[in-house]
């Protein structure tokens, strides 16, 4: 039921900047020097991207290759970036540089493309730098002698919601050529009727020769292929995309010219900037295919026609505190949408839960149109309110969905489905993720399906997952973001309509070995059960498959039967197939079932299962959870090595970089959303889902205290009070201010704490604890932590899901004008609730920018642009500020898109709406 996304996707971005200057950041403004023909960007030349595709049966095996050109008279740094699928597998990369010199004056020299070189023959100035999989463990040694070095960045990431980004960057001598070439592969899976593939497509520049090419073979026969894009024009349907198809066949073609690619005739900034998306399907004329190739065999099972089977549905819906406001009220639109999509022969109740656990009917009701109007007049009632007990939840609503069953209430050939949506982490009742885990585990007793839906980013999505995965079901993050409602509704039409239940695909005895999962619960609607394997006798003459289930009127089985010669015929189309790709496919499947059924398991089954799908791994060169993909590079007349690895879905155990050896990390994405205050005082508000920040300053008199975050849920409080320079400078446009006093408190635990440069004092109720920087303790009491590393930063903790830095700035001592002060920063801020505001506090939630028309400011260095945010057009400049958790000395940089006049436009209301009277 996943969503299948097209794995050959996107297109390759290339920029350069000079090899010694300021380091590149995926964001940063590049310069344009137009030409008639060609376009240089910096300095680089992009003249060929390519894409191609190739779908065979469903799996789809993709080569991004892209060219470019150092047209500068200095060494580059060119980068090459990819979004693919979180759920392909990386297989390859390959980088070459030409280490001929070429004419810098016309574009002769580029007429032709480069004539394609193996890859085991690919070099880089007569060296060879093919990219390596290996076992994680043997990776992270390379890796971490290369960090030791100074020397290394990792290669993959997040990106969104459905994509990882692929980056990697290498410098190229004046004048010499570069090629890019990366592959991966996928599965696609059926979802809602169709094979979806999806393309984000943003060159950011124009490119010479820039193709899509899909091909596309299916032995079923292709019954439906379209093609579209978010950027397309008029002109670019009718001449630039070409899509056809017949009979096993389809194929879709995007080739614009360098001119359908300006954004306007006269412009240098492309047009191609979105989503590129081409659906299909297959005929179906028979409910199963099978298909056989090198002894190896897949098997696909899509009935149509069937009538649906009534389902037993309990909604079991957080609540709690956190739920307030846009979440809720998306939640409440998604529940009435439902309800007009039940069907009258279902049974549905609705469980909500907070601190407490309310039900709207006792037992299950069937969904009659006088019970689904009294249960939309329940949905627009429900409110927010309190802590999160998902235990009590999720059991009040297994015990439900089994009282109906054992005491007959629902129809015989019914099935039953618990779908539970949630926000947050359990923090009353049982909240120890294993044994919540274990509670459910025993009242399901495997009879019907868990669906868990975690609603944002501040939740323990592992532990949905696997809680999930191991009651036969999945897990989706539900986004915030404005089409929240809409990821709600999509999810439950993918289980709406339930065709089969107790689906099981069986074959002869000692026929075949190697089995990927063959028993489903349910199948649905829309959605496609896809088996693979080996097969012990090569020769047999005939190969026969059955597929048992429960229908909703009656036991169904579906016999197939393949002619082992006739099989042998139809698939010698050889310009479509490539290499063994029901091996590869069947490979790929093993891979993510074994990987899947490893989140659950323990001891020796762990290890067994992790052994297995590091073996395939490793004899298929996917990157996957379990290996990395080690790259090396040419940097500075030296080999550089980075590290491919496959990004986690998340929850809180990722790993973060930039916080290791802090007490109290925990640890999240490598792009953190840590929001910070430093200097003078420099807002950063990180912005993961765009991969960039925005700052700002605030210009305000000494003695002025701001309010940093206010959350009236959790009763937490962080104010900062300004401090200027020795001698009181008084001209606002040369002083710098920075902050010297902190004020956290917590009126629930009726905690305080004041931190200066010179001490650190704390109070619970009117008990006082002094300490100096000079110390390095550890205080800790119940829901709260506070570590203090000497003369370096503090780390304060409230619970597990709040956590602040507060890092110490001293400066010579005799210094006629500076003073020591502090910088803030919050790492972890995922138990704070909807209501929490403030300069920093209002950026705890989703924020969403755009940045256009992008060109020189005042200053050369730092070019100006538009940035349109919370319905404000801004005139930004693109800067940097500093980080100084790592190194309180030297500090990290931070590029950014400044705003200016205090932020205004940015923040909610006018920075002086934030000052309030005194820390507490």
């Amino acid at each position: 039921m996943a969503s299948a996304w097209w794995p050959c996707l996107i297109l390759a971005l290339l920029s350069g900047s000079a090899a010694s200057g300021f380091p590149r950041s995926p964001s940063r403004p590049l310069g344009v020097n137009h030409r008639p023909l060609l376009q240089v960007v910096n300095g680089i030349e992009v003249y060929s991207t390519k894409i191609s595709c190739k779908v065979t049966s469903r799996f789809a095996h993709n080569v991004v290759t892209t060219r470019a050109v150092n047209r500068a008279d200095t060494a580059k740094e060119v980068s090459f970036d990819v979004e693919l699928p979180k759920t392909a597998f990386i297989t390859n990369f390959t980088l070459w540089v030409s280490p001929r010199q070429l004419a810098l004056g016309g574009e002769g020299s580029l007429a032709q493309h480069e004539p394609p070189i193996p890859l085991s023959y690919r070099t880089i100035d007569g060296v060879t730098y093919p990219g390596n999989v290996k076992e994680k463990e043997v990776a992270k040694k390379q890796y971490e002698k290369a960090v030791s070095q100074g020397k290394t960045a990792g290669l993959v990431k997040a990106s969104g919601r459905k994509l990882e980004k692929f980056t990697v960057s290498v410098n190229v001598a004046a004048g010499s050529k570069v090629t890019f070439e990366l592959t991966y592969e996928e599965l696609l899976k059926r979802h809602k009727g169709k094979y979806e593939m999806y393309l984000k497509v943003q060159p950011k520049q124009l490119v010479k020769h820039f193709e899509i090419e899909a091909d596309i073979f299916e032995p079923q026969g292709i019954s439906t292929l379209d093609a579209e894009a978010s950027f397309i024009t008029n002109d670019l349907l009718g001449s630039a995309l070409t899509k056809s198809f017949s009979g096993k066949k389809g194929r879709v073609s995007f080739k614009p010219s360098m001119d359908q690619q300006r954004s306007c005739p006269t412009c240098t900034d492309s047009l191609l900037n979105g989503d590129f998306i081409i659906t299909y399907d297959v005929n179906r004329e028979s409910p199963a295919n099978i298909q056989i190739v090198n002894g190896y065999f897949v098997h696909f099972f899509a009935p149509q026609g069937l009538p649906v089977v009534p389902k037993n549905v309990v909604f079991v819906i957080d609540v709690s505190g956190s739920m307030h406001g846009r979440k809720m009220e998306q939640t409440k639109d998604a529940l009435l949408k439902i309800l007009e999509d039940m069907r009258e022969d279902d049974y549905l109740n609705f469980i909500l839960f907070s601190g407490d656990v309310t039900t709207w009917k006792d037992t299950l009701v069937q969904a009659t149109p006088e019970n689904i109007e009294e249960a939309r007049a329940f949905v627009k009632n429900i409110d927010d309110r309190g802590m999160t007990n998902i235990n009590d939840g999720l059991l009040r609503g297994i015990d439900m969905l089994n009282k109906a069953r054992e005491e007959h209430k629902v129809p015989e050939r019914s099935t039953s489905i618990i779908i539970m949506l949630t926000d947050g982490d359990a923090n009353v009742g049982e909240s120890r993720p294993e044994k919540i885990q274990e509670n459910v585990r025993n009242a399901i007793g495997g009879k019907f399906p868990l669906y868990n839906l975690g609603f944002g980013n501040n939740l323990n999505y592992n532990f949905l997952e696997s809680m999930a995965l191991e009651n036969h079901g999945l897990a989706r993050r539900i986004y915030e973001d404005s089409d929240a409602s809409l990821q709600l509704q999509g999810f439950y039409e993918e289980v709406a309509n339930p065709l089969l239940t107790s689906v099981e695909v069986e074959y002869p005895e000692n026929a075949i070995q190697d089995l990927t999962q063959n028993a489903y619960k349910h199948f649905y609607d829309g959605s496609e059960i896809v088996v693979a394997g080996r097969l012990l006798d090569e020769d047999m003459n005939n190969f026969k498959a059955d597929v048992k289930g429960h229908g909703a009127i009656n036991d169904l089985t579906f016999t197939e039967e393949v002619d082992m010669k006739e099989m042998e015929k139809a698939l010698k189309e050889q310009d479509y197939i490539f290499g063994n790709y029901i091996e590869r496919l069947w490979a790929y499947l093993t891979i993510e079932q074994l990987l899947e059924k490893r989140k659950n398991a323990h001891g020796e089954e762990k290890e067994n299962l992790t052994a297995q799908a590091l073996d395939l791994s490793l004899k298929y060169h996917f990157v996957t959870p379990l290996t990395s993909m080690v790259v090396t590079k040419p940097e500075d007349n030296e080999d550089q090595t980075a590290i491919a690895d496959k990004p986690g879905e998340g929850g809180h155990g990722e790993w973060r970089p930039e916080l290791e050896g802090l007490p109290g990390h925990r640890g999240l994405d490598p792009f953190s959303d840590v929001l910070s205050v430093d200097g003078d005082p420099h807002f950063i508000i990180q912005v993961p889902q765009k991969d960039d920040a925005i700052c700002f300053n605030i210009d305000e008199e000494p003695g002025t205290v701001l309010r940093l975050i206010q959350d009236p849920i959790t009763g937490l409080t962080v104010n900062g009070q300004i401090i200027g320079e020795k001698g009181g400078n008084s001209d606002s446009k040369t002083r710098k201010t920075y902050f010297g006093k902190l004020g956290i408190a917590n009126a629930h635990m009726d905690f305080q704490m004041e931190v200066t440069p010179e001490k650190i004092t704390l109070w619970n109720g009117a008990a006082q604890s002094t300490f100096s920087w000079l110390d390095t303790v550890t205080i800790t009491q119940d829901g709260l932590s506070v570590t203090i590393n000497r003369k370096k930063n503090m780390v304060i903790s409230f619970g597990d899901g709040v956590t602040f830095v507060v890092v110490l700035h001293q400066v010579w001592k005799k210094h006629p004008v500076h003073q020591d002060f502090l910088g803030f920063y919050v790492v972890d801020s995922h138990r704070m609730s909807a209501q929490t505001h403030g300069l920093l506090g209002q950026f705890f939630h989703p924020l969403d920018f755009k940045v256009s028309n992008i060109h020189a400011g005042s200053d050369p260095t730092k070019p100006d642009a538009t940035m349109v945010v919370k319905n404000h057009r801004l005139t930004v400049t693109r800067g940097s500020q500093k980080d100084y958790r790592k190194d309180v000395s030297v500090g990290t940089k931070v590029a950014c898109w400044f705003v200016h006049n205090n932020g205004q436009g940015l923040i909610d209301g006018v920075h002086s709406d934030y000052i309030v009277p005194d820390l507490f």
